[in-house]
């Protein structure tokens, strides 16, 4: 059983630029929109199949493709960035459906990822980025297509680890306790405090080193 990781957080409050210090050769990078990294590194690569069919940088915004990207490839870190496009997009292209069918679709497709995420081998860990959305009640949780699909499927239920970004003057960071109007959470004793500096290899270290995974 692999450790899959909900990372949510506002447009530049530090997400995708929490991979700066992760170690591109041992990461594949999902990206369901194509867009520059917000760091400089010549080591992420976009896979071009037409040269030399190399790249740890795919993008994809299909459900089925990025289950196969993370079955297909032997990298321990999986890093799938902005999902919260994974739905609109595909929501974007049914709009001419009419009917509840889609929700339930969407819903089934986003359960299929994640389901995916946690069934890989004991030693991979796989981060989805995505989006904030706040109800009437301030309530912050991860960015779906609105509640035909949230009656359908509680995507933080899906995690045991949910962090968030947090911006504090000049400092970016991660949460990592429920403030009661949030879905965060970790497992007990895995980190020393409520915010972490928002680097994603530094999460995936405490997360190799609480569950022994060598």
């Amino acid at each position: 059983m692999s450790i899959a990781t909900l990372i949510i957080g506002e447009s530049g409050s530090g997400k995708s630029a929490s991979l700066q210090h992760m170690v591109p050769a041992e990461t594949l990078l999902i990206q369901s929109i194509a867009k520059p990294l917000p760091f400089k590194s010549k080591e992420w690569v976009r896979f071009n199949k037409d040269e030399a069919k190399t790249g740890n940088v795919f993008v994809t915004d299909s459900s089925e493709n990025i289950i196969k990207l993370m079955q297909g490839t032997k990298r321990k870190i999986i890093v799938v960035d902005d999902y919260q496009y994974v739905m609109a997009n595909e929501y974007m292209r049914r709009t001419n459906e009419t009917g509840y069918t889609k929700f339930t679709e969407i819903a089934k497709h986003t359960w299929d990822v994640f389901k995916a995420a946690s069934d890989l081998p004991d030693d991979v860990r796989v981060y989805f980025l995505s989006h904030t959305q706040t109800d009437e009640n301030g309530a912050v949780r991860i960015k779906t297509i609105g509640k035909m699909l949230d009656e359908k499927i509680t995507i933080e239920g899906m995690f045991t680890i949910v962090l968030k970004t947090v911006v504090t003057d000049s400092d970016y960071l991660f949460s990592t306790k429920n403030n009661g109007a949030d879905t965060v959470k970790s497992p007990i004793g895995m980190f020393d405090t409520e915010r972490v500096p928002n680097d994603l290899l530094a999460v995936d270290t405490a997360i190799k080193n609480y569950y022994e995974i060598n």
